[in-house]
């Protein structure tokens, strides 16, 4: 019964399939067309018809004239006509799909004896068929092309070579041998110079750019394990660069991201490029790495200016991956990961701690932190002799510091070794030549490295895409996102938390005697609350193409992405629980009640809108012109609004929420909205693809600015010349063999910045606050308001404008292909420091334009790919650099740590270093060798192991002159803490199934000032100096008990006057470059004739790691891409993770 129903079902879709096939052909077709391309009939056939022709573009042929004369005549008709005068074969297949091919002419064909038929199928990187992809016999004209499964056959004799092509691969030769059935994989061509590259409202062949653009592909996504994209795209586009931001590793902390450097200093003014996720302004970091398809990145005023005055400072276009027409595609992967901190201090033990402590507190004539009793405890402790790590102090309560004794590293145990995390990603995709679709989802799952609590953030993600051809001339794309976000962390977590680590001394045991945690730190992260975030973000978008005539087309588009945000912070009573067993209760950070508690809940939610309606038209004329314009309309919309409640005293810190707490209401919340309209333009030229140029235009106005400052127009242009398209460059020998592209290009371009973190910079606003006053009026504070300040009436937007030049190459067969730039972008009229007016004006001075900045620098890509044999393995190599030098500012006085006119970012002033005096007569001689102050006016009871400084002004003293330019005293530029030579190399290689990748990244040249108790170890008193393993590299006398260091790296520690041998200087000066292996990946793809007996199309297994070893000139534990924060904070930050991951990529 079984087969029978199998056999009645396959003849009513065979028969349905005749009947279709014999309504098809029997459609009448009208074509009078003369002296046209083969190319331009088969368009026209498509347009007045529901035929559909696959072909490979280099088809023979297609550029041939014909002429077409059919009067209601059949399909087949017409293609014997066009087969009879261009000797193109076809064959139609279902759901009317015609499948060109080059045509077998017998007096071209070698026939011989033992020639045969042989079959086989194409596929692609992903296991996926290819159709219409072209096979040839190799010197002759007998071929075939791939049908709608990618499968082909054709008669061949046992010595022929096959030549198998497809826009967008490699060309690849087999010979046939003995072999009847071949599967071949196409490999991507990823690096030709023909692909198109998605830039601002369009597409263009890269070979054909004029600007500075570089694109992604989705391989470079894949199976990192990464949580966002920002992470992936780290050193992988030259230009592009990303910083990890003073809150570290935390889990949603995003890489803070700028093209080409920081664009402005300027008052209030941004300069993060612009981000369009599918045409909408979004968040990178939140949707999922597995749904992108590429990326551009629009580095130069020319190839941004369409976007206007938002897109001042780059673009970064994200285009998500769609259908394609063929059979459902089914595809799963996932990853399971572990990781663990990359780089964590160590501790000092606790007897070389106490021993550290009590000499920086002797160097200064103290007395011992740790006296002789406490001293014998730690050794004892350390030996086994006691297991009490803890004295109790006479109120009670254990000690956690000078009186403790036992032996404990606080970042081991505040951080966990490893954990687990884990992502899966699901999608399904399909379609026919009328409709296709994509819907994918996915969830991940990051854990925190705290202990004794928990941190975790998990994205949840759903993204579906559909195109459909609703006729010959209208399509219609529909595209939806729903991505959740979700962060729970204990409240503790935060600045005082990783201020507090290193500050709870070794000495501290982990539990007291009476089984109670010993660290104030551990009872904070475990009873003070929870921070618990919730981000939801929506995106719809709906695009409508019509095509009236051919060629030309009209985009209609609409936009809507919703973003609801959500905040619970608790703040808990933390249990203190003394000797005896009796508990009290304290609050997180001192400055409120013992045992007070808050909760406070706050909520945003930004609505933005943004529609585009713009149209293009091209045309090739058979000269060789090519011209192609587009003009358009864009508006957006932005609107925001927040809220937030906060009250104390909670019933019951096991429920805390707003109706559970009793006393001191507080609210605030506001609304907030901005708009933007643009009027914009483009025209493409070309001859021949050997002369380019490119004009844009864009007219845009903003509602953050008033009157004749609401408007702007911003122009920008790009020409480039490709040389190896030149007659007499082809003439020159068999150079053209070797290089296929060599391209000069130039832009120039002007674009205004709108991106200012005051939404109306303009207006007057009346500063208003509720219940602020100092005055009870009816038992409540009164309400206050202020007189409004000033707006100058000059205050303009900043303009930025930028020229570049570029060079692109492709040579050896498109082997060797690269792109060098130089750039200069000049930033004028930033907001600057008010002028100095009299006190009588009784407000502040406003604001003004009177600031410039210049950035300038280079852009280097360089890859290499080729293939030996069944070996496939290639090299990239991204480089860029870029200085900021300020060209205007006011600094009347000069005072060199302000910015001034001339100076260039990221300079480090300070003393030179003689060195540390090893001796006091050293030190002596120093300071009689300055005898108008020597070093007094950085400290006083210099001694031995103190620093010498150098005297470079020779007035007989050391000092910081007045601090200027002009007098600088013994202070000079002693370095620059810019990032300079930013690069990534990648390396990889694949047979037979195997593959393996590395990818470096790093900074080669950096110098950067350490500074704060991490660096120093004694600083600012006992309470906030710690003790890591290489601060015991501090000088230490001939016969000093401890073991003499006259050789030292530190000078001597001393607790509250070691700031006269911490200024800044070229002793301490650290190389702060580096070089990361920031990703390995090492997988195997199983064949495809294992895979099919399972029911599977493609199974990859794969091991990745990322941040797997850095080397760097840091001194000490730190981590050269998290710094964190300034000054004391330097160093006190969450740790990156070096992350390991196992993972599978299945298709069915």
């Amino acid at each position: 019964m079984s087969n029978l129903k199998k056999s009645i079902r396959k003849s009513l879709v065979v028969g349905g399939f005749c009947m279709m096939s014999s309504l098809a052909m029997s459609a009448q077709i009208s074509l009078t067309l003369e002296n046209k391309s083969t190319r331009d009939v088969i368009r026209e056939i498509e347009r007045v018809s529901e035929y559909r022709f696959f072909y490979n573009e280099d088809l023979q042929g297609l550029d041939q004239k014909i002429n077409i004369n059919a009067s209601d005549a059949n399909i087949q008709t017409v293609l014997n006509e066009i087969q009879r005068q261009t000797s193109i074969h076809y064959v139609i297949k279902e759901n009317n799909q015609i499948v060109l091919s080059a045509g077998v002419k017998s007096d071209k064909i070698q026939q011989v004896g033992d020639s045969r038929i042989i079959k086989g199928t194409i596929l692609d990187a992903t296991g996926m068929p290819v159709i219409g992809a072209n096979i040839m016999v190799k010197g002759t004209t007998n071929g075939t092309i791939t049908d709608m499964d990618g499968k082909f056959s054709l008669e061949v004799d046992k010595d022929a070579t096959l030549v198998i092509s497809y826009i967008g691969f490699a060309n690849q030769e087999i010979k046939v041998g003995n072999q009847t059935n071949l599967s071949i994989a196409m490999k991507e061509n990823a690096e030709a110079l023909d692909e198109l590259v998605v830039v601002g409202f369009g597409t263009q062949k890269k070979v054909n750019l004029t600007g500075a653009v570089s694109m992604v592909e989705s391989e470079i996504l894949e199976s990192r394990p990464v949580q966002n994209v920002g992470q992936a795209l780290q050193g992988v586009v030259p230009g592009l660069n990303f910083s990890v931001n003073k809150t570290g590793g935390e889990l949603n902390n995003a890489l803070d991201m700028d093209i080409r450097g920081t664009g402005t200093i300027g008052e209030g003014s941004k300069s993060a490029p612009l981000v369009l996720i599918d045409g909408i302004e979004g968040d990178m970091n939140s949707i999922n790495p597995n749904d992108i398809k590429s990326i551009s990145v629009l580095k130069d005023a020319s190839s941004a200016a369409v976007y206007g005055s938002r897109a001042a400072f780059g673009v970064v276009l994200i285009t998500t991956k769609e259908g394609r027409a063929g059979r459902t595609q089914v595809n799963y992967s996932n990853n399971v990961r572990f990781s663990t901190p990359s780089a964590l201090p160590t501790m000092m033990d606790s007897y070389q701690f106490a021993q550290f402590f009590n000499r920086a507190a002797l160097n200064q004539g103290g007395s011992p932190v740790f006296d002789e009793t406490t001293m014998q405890r730690i050794v004892d402790y350390q030996a086994g002799k006691i297991t009490s790590g803890s004295q109790v102090r006479p109120d009670g309560y254990y000690s956690e510091n000078v009186l403790a004794n036992a032996n404990t590293d606080w970042f081991e145990k505040m951080y966990k070794k490893a954990v687990p995390s884990h992502e899966h990603n699901l999608s399904v995709s399909g379609g026919s030549d009328k409709i296709t679709y994509l819907v994918s989802g996915s969830f991940m799952k990051q854990n925190g490295f705290i202990n004794y609590n928990s941190d975790d953030f998990k994205r949840y993600t759903l993204n579906a895409r559909i195109k459909a051809n609703l006729s010959k001339f209208v399509t219609l794309v529909y595209g939806s996102k729903w991505i959740r976000e979700d962060y729970d962390k204990p409240s503790y977590l935060g600045d005082l938390f990783y201020d507090s680590i290193a500050r709870t001394w070794p000495t501290c045991p982990e539990y007291f005697d009476n089984g109670y945690y010993g660290g104030t730190i551990i009872n904070r992260l475990i009873y003070a609350g929870r921070n618990i975030d919730q981000k939801d973000q929506t995106y719809n978008q709906l695009q409508l193409i019509i095509e009236p005539i051919k060629d030309w087309k009209i985009y209609a588009e609409g936009n809507m992405r919703t973003v609801n945000r959500m905040n619970h912070s608790e703040l808990l009573p933390i249990p203190w629980i003394n000797a005896a067993g009796d508990m009290a209760y304290g609050s997180l950070d001192g400055s409120r009640a013992a045992g007070a508690t808050e909760v406070t809940e706050q909520s945003w939610r930004d609505n933005y809108l943004t529609g585009n309606l713009y149209s293009d038209y091209f045309k090739q004329f058979d000269s060789g012109h090519y011209f192609k314009v587009m003009a358009g309309f864009n508006a957006e919309l932005m609107k925001s609004r927040d809220i937030k409640g906060i009250m104390d005293n909670l019933i019951t810190p096991d429920l805390p929420t707003l109706n559970t707490a009793t006393e001191n209401p507080r609210t605030s919340g506001g609304y907030s909205h901005w708009a933007t309209v643009g009027f914009f333009g483009r025209l493409n030229y070309n001859y021949k693809e050997k002369y380019l140029f490119e004009f844009n235009l864009r007219y845009d106005g903003t509602s953050r600015f008033l009157g004749d400052q609401r408007w702007g127009t911003f122009p920008s242009f790009s020409v480039g010349w490709n040389l190896a398209r030149e007659n007499f460059f082809m003439d020159l020998g068999n150079l053209k063999d070797y290089i296929s592209t060599l391209k000069f290009r130039g832009s120039w371009g002007q674009l205004g910045n709108t991106n200012t973190e005051d939404l109306y910079p303009f207006y007057l606003t009346v500063p208003f606050k509720t219940q602020a006053g100092g005055w009870l009026i009816d038992g409540k504070k009164s309400n206050l308001s202020y007189a409004p300040g000033l707006v100058s009436s000059m205050l303009t937007w900043e303009t930025v404008e930028s020229w570049n030049i570029g060079l692109d190459w492709g040579a050896l067969n498109n082997r060797l292909t690269g792109s060098f730039e130089y750039y200069t972008r000049k930033t004028k009229d930033m907001v600057g420091p008010a002028p100095e007016l009299p006190s009588i004006l009784g407000t502040p001075v406003p604001d003004m334009n009177n600031a410039d900045l210049k950035s300038y620098g280079f852009d280097l890509e360089l890859s290499w790919r080729d293939k030996i044999g069944e070996f496939s393995y290639g090299a990239k190599l991204v480089l860029s650099d870029n200085k900021l030098k300020v060209t205007r500012y006011p600094n009347e006085n000069g005072i060199y740590s302000q910015w001034y006119s001339g100076k260039m970012s990221g300079e480090l002033w300070g003393y030179e270093t003689i060195g540390i005096a090893k001796s006091q007569e050293e030190m002596d001689q120093h300071l009689a060798s300055l005898p108008n102050g020597g070093q007094d006016a950085l400290g006083s009871q210099w001694s031995a192991g103190d620093i010498m400084y150098k005297d470079l002004n020779g007035d007989g003293k050391i000092d910081a002159g007045s601090s200027t330019l002009g007098d600088p005293g013994d202070k000079k530029i002693i370095g620059n803490s810019t990032p300079r030579y930013r690069f990534g190399l990648t390396l990889d290689g694949s047979w037979k199934g195997f593959d393996l990748s590395l990818f470096f990244q790093g900074v080669a040249k950096r110098d950067y000032l350490l500074s704060g108790p991490y660096f120093w170890g004694a600083k600012n008193g006992q309470w906030h100096s710690v003790g890591f393993d290489y601060h015991w590299d501090f000088f230490r006398p001939e016969g000093d008990p401890l073991g003499s260091n006259v050789d030292s790296y530190y000078p001597r520690p001393l607790f509250d006057q070691g700031g006269k041998n911490q200024q800044d200087q070229t002793r301490y000066l650290q190389n702060a470059a580096y070089v990361r292996l920031k990703n390995l990946q090492f997988g195997y793809t199983f064949p495809k004739a294992w895979v099919n007996k399972i029911g599977l199309q493609h199974l990859r297994l794969y091991f990745s790691g990322d941040n797997l070893f850095t080397i760097t000139g840091l001194h000490g534990y730190y981590d050269p891409e998290a710094l964190g924060d300034t000054g004391d904070k330097m160093g006190k930050v969450y740790p990156l993770a070096r992350t390991y991951s196992i993972g599978m990529n299945i298709n069915f």
